[in-house]
């Protein structure tokens, strides 16, 4: 039996109807990937990638100090306790010490010793303060050289923060990138670290999808090459339309700015996770059983 999670994760992935995914998923033996292209093939979904399950709260930061900049990221259980200032400040606290260390992963950086212990101890005892279970889900550690620039941008408070690497250029055209990023969501920085798998697997469900409107083979492999450039253009951050002016993409802005991009991480707070749900499973039960 098809749970109703797996429908519901489904339903946000794709923006397909209820009964399509949980058509999808029983034709596919209940593997999403598989019912994900099943959907986009029969034309039910039209997005390209994946959507994350936004669950935990909390916030990202970023920490930059000459030439090393820290981007953390600390969830908590409700969006309240991310206002909450005990916490804010014990993010401060994380970053600072991340920031003065040799730590390159959440590891590390719980062994990292401040003035009143860890920075595990710090985050068992705000737990215990606050009343919610913090924390500290991901870091990630840049570097730069003289000639290079970071560029920073929060959004949301800190519901997402990304910080960029260009070499050239200045710290404006950096943050500009770090904008496009937190906007559009690319998954990859140009289009060779995009895994040939998944070049492959889009190449397949494109022509799927092209024959299934009716295109004869040939017809449909050559369609592919003009969506599969599409496609590069929604996932890869340089081939993305430039929020700032929609008439040429990333690579050209910074082509006319002298700037190479070497580096982008994007932290959106609760990625990947689930999320809690109350009387979901319920609704979506007794609309399939047309309750």
């Amino acid at each position: 039996m098809i749970s109703a999670g797996l429908i519901k994760e489904l339903r946000e992935m794709s923006g397909a109807g209820m009964l399509d995914c949980k058509s999808a998923l029983e034709k596919t033996n209940g593997n999403i990937e598989e019912a994900m292209d099943w959907l986009r093939e029969k034309g039910f979904a039209t997005a390209t990638k994946k959507s994350s399950r936004i669950a935990a709260e909390g916030l990202a930061k970023i920490f930059i100090k000459d030439n090393k900049a820290v981007v953390v990221e600390v969830n908590a259980e409700t969006d309240f306790v991310s206002k909450n200032e005990e916490f804010v400040e014990m993010i401060d606290t994380i970053g600072g010490v991340i920031l003065d260390s040799k730590a390159n992963s959440v590891e590390d950086a719980l062994e990292l010793s401040y003035e009143e212990g860890t920075i595990n101890d710090l985050i068992v005892a705000k737990t215990a303060k606050i009343g919610e279970k913090l924390s500290l889900r991901r870091i990630s550690v840049l570097e730069k050289e003289t000639d290079q620039h970071f560029g920073e941008y929060l959004h949301n408070g800190g519901k997402i923060a990304v910080l960029t690497l260009v070499e050239g250029g200045n710290e404006e055209v950096a943050k500009d990138v770090a904008m496009q990023s937190a906007a559009m969501k690319p998954q990859y920085v140009l289009i060779e670290d995009v895994p040939e798998e998944v070049v492959a697997r889009e190449r397949e469900v494109l022509k799927e999808q092209s024959m299934n409107e009716g295109k004869s083979e040939e017809i449909a492999t050559k369609m592919v090459e003009g969506r599969i450039k599409k496609f590069f253009k929604e996932i890869v951050l340089v081939e993305q339309a430039f929020i700032k002016d929609g008439d040429i993409d990333v690579k050209t802005y910074l082509n006319n700015n002298n700037a190479k991009l070497l580096q982008m991480i994007r932290f959106e707070v609760g990625e990947g996770m689930e999320k809690r749900s109350d009387d979901f499973a319920s609704e979506v039960m007794s609309q399939i059983k047309g309750e």
